[in-house]
């Protein structure tokens, strides 16, 4: 069937900002008699209100259009130039076009717009936006692919640029495809480094790199993570057993680099990147990083979930303990708890705190957290997933929780556990989210017993579209 000729528009203007981090405008259209039509709107990448573009349709519904910025025609006032060379591109922060203080508050009104649009409860002012401090290299992991053919450009392809190996991220959407990465700014200098080492070294050792169709290939993924010391873990993933070239590899990046404290490796066969069910041995150093939070310490493994931009985190987990409101008499439900990191954070101030998480390695990291800060005797851990864990009958087991802080994934909660939370009535919710849009429906089904008292965005991840948001509700009598 012949593709849909679609057209090109001209001059058009940018006007909002839309999820996904695209931006969008608002599209007239005729129907057949030509008469004008309600507004189309038209969802498109890499650009920010105030931009005069044109734009090539690249998909046309119904209900909507996408567009792709085919030229610049007069940038916005609020333009300023990306930092990233691979900007537009990797797909990664998309909003470094826009500057910081413009991020914030479009992250605050998305925020706005998901709790009444899809909420529909009754909401207190606002708390504005806490901005990051940092706003590049504030992240402490970072997860790299390699590819036996790096993804070109198609200016690239057509200026002849030849296909070599690539270590880098995944392009938007497409699990074989990888754009090679130079330079990354998330993470200090030191990752760059790492990487080109790596890159470099494993070419000419003859070690292969991984194609994600045919899966096969010597050298698979990188995790590195860091600390605020600014010690190193590195995780390097092959994709096949190690042999005397991979050895070889892993001596050199030992040598090359004090700053990792903790080598290690994989070997995953698999058909998928995921290591949670494989063994991680060390190559040299220790199996783990220790972070601090005011002063209490954190065992960081390979596997372990840990908040990717510290500084920022202390201060979502200040907002979720202050919102908690305890006095010391409190039985605390820390719901999705991760490796303990909150639970820990807010013990010294409940009688107890009990954590619940699906990933039984993370319960495990929790235990060891609890211990190294002489906290085993307030806290109690379990794994499991939360519908069926978060039960009345664990609850009359295990005490009715006064507060509950959950801090659940994107997909927000279970409505199975909005019931028993429900039920169990505690005097105050915590609710910490990455997925405003997932929280603001569960609002709407907690509104049957709690009313939102304080609302506080977090902005955790600048340059990107996402946004934390911390809401306190209490129990209406």
């Amino acid at each position: 069937m012949k593709k849909k000729n679609l057209p090109l528009l001209t001059n058009i203007e940018i006007t909002d900002v839309a999820a996904e981090g695209k931006a969008l405008c608002r599209i007239q259209t005729a129907n057949a008699d030509g008469e004008q039509k309600t507004d189309m709107v038209c969802f498109v990448p890499y650009c920010v209100p105030g931009d005069i573009v044109d734009l090539q349709v690249t998909k046309k519904k119904h209900s909507f259009m996408e567009a792709r910025v085919a030229r610049v025609v007069k940038p916005s006032e609020k333009r300023c130039e990306a930092v990233c060379k691979h900007y537009g591109v990797c797909g990664g922060c998309k909003w470094q076009i826009l500057p910081y203080a413009e991020q914030l508050r479009w992250k605050q009104q998305q925020v706005e717009d998901n709790l009444r649009r899809i909420g529909h409860v009754a909401l207190p002012e606002i708390t504005p936006i806490l901005g990051s401090k940092e706003i590049y290299e504030y992240r402490n992991k970072l997860e790299f692919t390699f590819a036996d053919h790096q993804w070109l450009t198609t200016e690239e392809m057509k200026a002849g640029v030849p296909f070599t190996p690539g270590l880098g991220f995944h392009i938007p959407n497409c699990f074989d495809k990888v754009l090679h990465i130079d330079t990354c700014h998330l993470m200090p200098e030191v990752n760059n480094r790492i990487r080109q080492l790596i890159y470099e070294k494993a070419q000419q050792l003859g070690l292969t790199f991984y194609n994600e169709r045919t899966h096969v290939g010597d050298m698979r993924n990188l995790i590195l993570r860091s600390n605020h010391k600014g010690e190193l873990m590195l995780v390097v993933v092959f994709g096949a057993p190690v042999n005397a070239q991979g050895e070889e590899l892993l001596r050199a990046i030992h040598q090359a680099f004090p700053e990792i404290v903790s080598l290690m490796y994989v070997v995953n066969e698999k058909m998928n990147d995921t290591i949670g069910d494989l063994d991680v041995r060390v190559y040299a150093g220790q199996d783990h990083l220790m972070e601090e939070m005011e002063g209490l310490q954190f065992k960081v493994g390979p596997k372990s979930f840990y908040q990717t931009n510290t500084r920022q985190a202390y201060e979502l987990y200040k907002v979720a303990r202050s919102f908690a409101e305890l006095t010391g008499s409190e039985t605390v439900y820390d719901l999705y708890t991760g490796t303990g990191t909150i639970a820990n954070f807010v013990a010294k101030g409940a009688k107890k705190v009990v954590g619940i998480e699906y990933v039984p390695e993370a319960i495990e990291d929790a235990k060891v957290n609890a211990e190294l800060n002489g906290l085993s005797h307030k806290t109690e851990f379990y794994a499991g997933d939360m519908k069926d864990i978060l039960t009345e009958d664990f609850i009359r087991a295990h005490g009715r929780p006064d507060v509950i802080i959950t801090d659940p994934p994107r997909a927000g909660m279970h409505e199975d556990v909005i019931k028993v939370i429900l039920a169990a009535r505690p005097q105050r919710i915590v609710y910490v989210s990455c997925n405003p849009a997932t929280q603001a429906r569960d609002l709407n089904l907690l509104d049957e017993l709690y009313s939102v008292e304080k609302v506080q965005p977090v902005d955790m991840f600048p340059h990107t579209q996402h946004v934390e948001n911390v809401v306190a509700l209490r129990f209406r009598h």
